[in-house]
Order: C-alpha cells, then structure tokens, then sequence
C-alpha cells in the first residue's frame, strides 16, 4: 500500500481508523476507471499505481546533469526529467557563434551520440523511465536518434527502452519568438514522423507529450491550455489516419504535458474535464480500447507562479499545485523547486521540492481513494463549465481548418498572448494579488544569483573542446553521406528519422542535422501581433 501506516489487510483507513473504499460513487454516477475517465483512468487510482516522481535535472555538460540525475535517482525520484539548454533545444551546436551566450544555461548542452552516452552513463534505460524534454521539431528528432544510437552502443534494443520525448511543434511556431522558426506543417510533419516512427519500432516509448504547460506559461489560461492540448491529439491522429495507422496502434502511446496553477479547484476541473473530452475525441478517431482513450499526463508545478521576492513562498504555493496534480488525477508530477526563480535549483531545494511528493504520498491520505473531489457540487460545476469552454475552442480552430492553419494564420498566438498581456496587466494594478511580489512585501529581499550578461557561459570552453575532438575522431566522408541521405529524405515525403537515427551513427551533430531542416523550409516570419 501506498500509505502503510493506516493500511490493514482489508484496505487502507483513515488515522481514526476509518475505511477507505477504492472510490465512491452513488448507484448508476460515473465511476474512477472506466470511459469516459473523467475521474480517473483507473479503478483504485494511486492504490494501484502511484504516481511517477519526476525532477528536472539539466544543466551545463552531460557530465554534471548525470551526477544530479544519478543523485536524484538515489534520493527519492522514480524516473528522469532532463531538460536541453536553449541551444540544443533551437537546434545549435554549442560552437554555433548564435549559440555563445546560451550554452549550458537552463539546461543541459548536447551535440552529438557521445554527448548522450555520457548523460544517462550508468543509467538502466530499461528500467528507468527517460523524458526528454525536448519540444522543438527541429532538433527533438535528431536528439531522440542520438539517444536511440547511445542505447544500442550499451546494448539496449528499442523494446527496451521507456521514455517520453515533447515533440511539439506549437513550441517550435508559438511559445518561443525566435529567428529561423520551422513552417508550421513542416515542423508539425517532423513531429508526426516522430510519431510514426516510435509506433512502428519503439513500443514503449511516448513519441510525443502536448506542452498544455508550455502554453500556460506563455498565457493560455486552463480552457485554452487544455483545448490546445486537445486539438493537437486530434490533428495527431488526423495525419496518422492520413498515413494508414489505426488508431489503436499508437493512440495509447499519445500523452499531454500539463501545468498546475494556483487556481486550485480550476486546475483540478480542468484535468477532469480533457479526460472526458479526450476520450470522445479518440471514440472519434477510431480508438476501440479503452486503454487507448484514456489521456495520461504529466504535471508541472507552475514555473511561471514562482517568485524571486520571498523564495520560500514558492515551497507553499508549489506543494498546493502539486495536490491539485494529485487530486486531478496525474500519472507523472513534477514539483518546481523555490530558487527556480533565481536559478538553477540547489541540491537542497530539489531534495524539498521530491520530498514534497513523497509527503503527499506517504503522509495525506491523497492515495487512499480515487477521485476524491468526485461528487463536489462546485468542482462538478467547473469541470462542467470548463468542458464547454473547450469545446468552444475546438469548435473555432475547427472552423479555422484545424491547429496547424490557427498557427499559420496567427489566431493561436493572438489567444495565447492576449491572455498573457491580461494577466500581467492584473498583477501590475494590483487586482490579482502575488503574495511578496505586489502584496505583503518585506523591504530586505534575498540576493539573486549573480550573473554577468557579458560574460561566457561557465560550460562554453569545455563544450566547444568536446565537440572539437568529436569532429576530429569522426569519418567526416560518411557524416556527408548521412546528411546528403537525410536533406533527400526531408525534401521528399518519406519519414525522416530512420535517416536522422543514421545520421547520429555517423557521428553528424544536431546542429549539422537541423540546419538541413532549417535550409528547407527555415525562417517562418511568426505574425506580429
């Protein structure tokens, strides 16, 4: 049991020693378990299978993220979350002279299979769960292909391999503004190969992870957060349909990547509430089981919510996001550590913000049922309304001719930036109140981390002398094969990534493989709003 100090051979109970079913229902209401999954994918929920305990760990070199993942691995976390420095993230090596002022920082810096290995070295692949949280097409393709080509250096074979990549291509065309941008359905074409390719060789491994957090944090409020989420699925097994694939053949490797904000009962409707959609959406699609028609998640805790003023404030409002996670009913949370406002979390931060976790695991009671909430008159309300809004959305992009023409033609980021603009303006004037921040503020703040804007980044030399030996030590005769066979394969209409996965055997870096992609159909003008 989850919860074994209140468990007894015939359940768990209460600290009073009261009885805890597996769920509770009245005669004839929806139960935890079955469609359309509204409260949950699962009968017994966390008495079943607890959620995943996920940390992000990604900074600097390969070395130094593998040292933090392998400690957080021995201090409480179930599985990898490793996040890519901007550079990576756009496609650069970290020689790039676009990518000098940004190598190491917010994430870890990688360019070719030997970056790889040396990331996950000591690392069972086959028992650990990695996400790579990687968004962007234009590189999470070639990342993905270096990450499969490390594994079968040790050893591992697809099948064995558990993992989730982002994959997204509305973080490639509409969360970041940045130069030499992807066309919309090229990216998203990238993204579907991905897609494809995982059904058809990697069958454990979730080929994509919709950014709903990624869209909050530019703006998206919870409706827009989730009918984004949705309307991605749904364009997913559109093209998928389009390429001969049941649906039942990849629809339950589909997961979604979602924020938890501070509006706690909203954020916990809204989960509900893109279960229930999710699963008609799939019955649509031509989903037959219902273990494909169920809409697993990852949560986030709030970046965007913390603040620098005050730190430790964020330890609260992050442990009240994660129990909306947990009460929504997540597969997978991440609790944002408090100094992440400041900089790259602290070994003691990340230890508070895992321990967080396990608190709600181990000391709540969260676990003993499913669906706790189930049945709240105003929580019914809002997951109720919250469906309608969605539905709302859906229904628009619909009639825009679907998500990847909404991004083309700008409606998805005027939605997403307006309501970023809104709620900035609220803080500003004071009507939404930021405890530390606009409200209760104490004259002496905490030092930010220094950082000097002129300087190079600490990872920079070392980066550029490992990327020079790699390029020394490759066949540079088959690393321009590899590149010549992939550039044919992205100006056709094949798959790109077993040329990708080929590329990454002959040493070819990422920035070499997605400046192929860039050449192509590079330098999108994202509209001016």
């Amino acid at each position: 049991m989850n919860d074994p100090a209140f468990s007894t051979e015939d359940g768990p109970r209460t600290a009073a020693g009261i009885p805890v079913r597996e769920y509770y229902a009245p005669e004839g209401a929806e139960v935890p378990g079955r469609p359309p999954f509204t409260r949950g994918i699962r009968a017994g929920m966390y008495r079943e299978r607890p959620w995943a305990v996920r940390q992000l760990a990604g900074f600097a070199t390969p070395e130094a993220t593998n040292e933090r993942t392998r400690w957080l691995l021995d201090n409480g976390a179930t599985a990898v979350n490793t996040v890519f420095d901007f550079p990576t993230n756009r496609g650069y090596d970290s020689d790039d002279p676009l990518a000098s002022n940004d190598v190491g920082l917010g994430g870890v810096a990688v360019d070719c299979v030997d970056d790889l290995l040396l990331l996950y070295r000591d690392v069972p692949l086959d028992e650990v769960s990695v996400s790579l949280v990687l968004s962007h097409p234009v590189a999470a393709g070639a990342v993905l292909a270096m990450y499969l080509a490390a594994a079968e250096r040790r050893g591992y074979r697809p099948a064995d391999l558990r993992g989730t990549l982002q994959n997204d291509f509305l973080m490639e065309t509409v969360v970041l503004t940045t130069p030499s941008v992807l066309e919309p359905a090229f990216a998203f074409r990238l993204s579907m190969d991905v897609v494809e390719y995982c059904t058809e060789h990697l069958p454990r491994w979730n080929p994509i992870s919709y950014t709903g957090y990624n869209y909050s944090e530019a703006g998206a409020d919870a409706v827009h957060e989730a009918a984004l989420v949705l309307a991605h699925a749904r364009e997913t097994c559109r093209e998928m349909s389009s390429r001969g694939h049941e649906a039942d053949a990849y629809a339950g490797r589909l997961t979604a990547f979602f924020s938890a904000g501070n509006d706690f009962f909203e954020e916990i409707a809204k989960y509900r509430a893109a279960r229930r959609l999710y699963d008609e959406l799939m019955r649509k699609a031509g989903v037959r089981a219902d273990r494909n028609a169920m809409l697993r998640y990852h949560v986030q805790t709030a970046g965007s919510a913390l603040t620098a003023q005050q730190p430790l404030n964020n330890i609260t409002r992050a442990a009240y996001q994660a129990l909306a996670a947990v009460l929504g009913g997540a597969q997978s949370l991440h609790v944002s550590a408090y100094d992440e406002a400041l900089s790259i979390p602290a070994e003691a931060a990340a230890l508070v913000a895992t321990n967080t976790q396990h608190i709600l695991r181990h000391e709540t009671g969260v676990t003993r049922t499913a669906d706790p909430l189930g049945g709240s008159h105003y929580v019914e309300h809002l997951t109720d309304e919250v469906e309608r809004r969605i539905r709302a959305v859906l229904d628009e992009i619909d009639a825009r001719g679907g998500l990847v023409a909404a991004v083309q033609d700008g409606w998805v980021h005027e939605r997403v930036y307006q309501q970023a603009y809104q709620k900035e303006l609220a803080i500003s004037e004071g009507r939404h109140v930021v405890v530390g921040a606009n409200r209760f503020q104490v004259a002496a703040l905490p030092a930010a981390m220094a950082v000097d804007p002129f300087a190079a980044p600490p990872a920079l030399a070392s980066r550029k002398e490992a990327l020079a030996r790699h390029r020394a030590e490759r066949d540079e005769s088959e690393v321009a094969r590899s590149l010549r066979d992939l550039k044919e394969v992205a100006e056709g209409t094949g798959n790109t990534m077993a040329a990708l996965l080929d590329a990454a055997r002959a040493g070819a870096t990422v920035g070499e493989c997605c400046t192929v992609f860039r050449r192509i159909a590079g330098g999108w003008p994202q509209p001016i709003l």
